[in-house]
């Protein structure tokens, strides 16, 4: 019997913008995709990472340490 393969829903696409992500200024721009349908954009950068909704213009700044809590409070519900 032949197997069957997962259907690829997610694809991300990356920019990164400096090589060095130590330096200010610099980031890593992931285009974020579900079926084909962009659905938002992370920008990650030293201080902080951004995100953009689906066709949003204005874009949410989230602090590392915000988002390490957002991820503890999702991942073991603390």
């Amino acid at each position: 019997m032949p197997k069957k393969r997962a259907i690829k829903k997610h694809s991300v696409r990356a920019n990164l913008s400096v090589k060095e992500l130590t330096k200010a200024g610099s980031s890593l721009d992931l285009e974020i995709y579900a079926n084909k349908e962009k659905i938002g954009t992370l920008i990650l950068g030293r201080g902080s990472l951004f995100w953009f909704g689906k066709r949003r213009h204005i874009r949410k700044r989230i602090p590392w340490s915000r988002f390490a809590e957002m991820m503890d409070e999702l991942a073991y519900g603390q």
